[in-house]
């Protein structure tokens, strides 16, 4: 039981920190779109359905303000249930995004959490309620120098600037994105591996067609234990995948679908509804 309900949670956690988009620099935009993103994606773990989560992205001007909440079970939850909320906002800039605040309210079993990051200055301020005592010595510290530029999770996880290249163009592939949660520092480092096609009767409609499937490393930086059994075997795994899709009628992308082995069966992320109102 202990072993399923540490899979359960590292694939529902992980596929909030894995989701990658797509970030080009070159664009000088400060707004790369106007409007509003619905998504809804369904989370499935050795055979079973977890649950889904649903994420919502508004849109105004350079500003961005995003919230995602999910729901996920075994067996009704007899054997394992979990619920969630998070939130994101700040600013987009030519070199992509910026953000200014992040919240995660989590409750599991008896466990609940709540997380506040302040990005401000070039530095983060964290809160953690309840706060749990750590042993420093057990675990990698986060620099003041590691922070710059990273990330918060659901930033990191969907937003995307402009890639201006052919759909299922390769090159979307060719980057790496730094994430802090609050405790831990990692980079997702994407890489091309294949180039595929998503079928009209399986996706959402409109998004059919050439898609870039990217490898993805997880690659710890700070703040994570080294003899932690899901760090040591995420970061050593080479079977992640994400499928990028553009959105119609915009240069966004976003993952259509996840790939996450893990210890106790393959998971996998996969967006099934999508309604957007965007001016490109």
């Amino acid at each position: 039981m202990r072993v399923s309900r540490y899979g359960v949670v590292a694939l529902t956690g992980l596929a909030l920190l894995l989701l990658a988009s797509a970030r080009d620099e070159s664009s000088g935009e400060d707004n790369p779109a106007k409007g509003r993103i619905e998504a809804t994606y369904r989370v499935d773990w050795a055979g079973m359905n977890l649950g889904e989560f649903h994420l919502n992205a508004t849109f105004k001007g350079s500003a961005y303000e995003m919230k995602a909440n999910g729901d996920f079970s075994v067996l009704a939850g007899l054997v394992y249930r979990a619920s969630g909320t998070t939130t994101s906002s700040g600013k987009m800039t030519r070199f992509g995004p910026e953000p200014s605040r992040f919240t995660l309210h989590y409750k599991g079993g008896d466990k609940r959490e709540t997380r506040l990051m302040r990005f401000t200055g070039g530095t983060i301020k964290v809160s953690i309620t309840p706060r749990k005592k750590q042993n420093p010595q057990k675990r990698i510290p986060v620099t003041k120098e590691q922070l710059a530029n990273a990330l918060d999770p659901l930033t990191a996880a969907f937003l995307s600037a402009r890639y201006d290249g052919p759909r299922g163009d390769l090159k979307v592939c060719h980057q790496t994105v730094p994430v802090f949660d609050g405790k831990q520092r990692f980079d997702i480092v994407l890489t091309p591996k294949r180039a595929d096609r998503l079928d009209a009767t399986k996706g959402p409609v409109g998004l059919s067609g050439p898609v870039a499937v990217c490898q993805v490393k997880f690659k710890p930086i700070g703040g994570y234990r080294p003899d932690h059994p899901g760090i040591k075997f995420m970061s050593e795994t080479d079977e992640i995948e994400v499928w990028l899709v553009p959105l119609p009628r915009t240069p966004l992308y976003v993952p259509y679908l996840i790939f996450v082995p893990t210890a106790w069966g393959r998971g996998s992320v996969t967006l099934t509804e999508i309604k957007m109102n965007i001016d490109g």
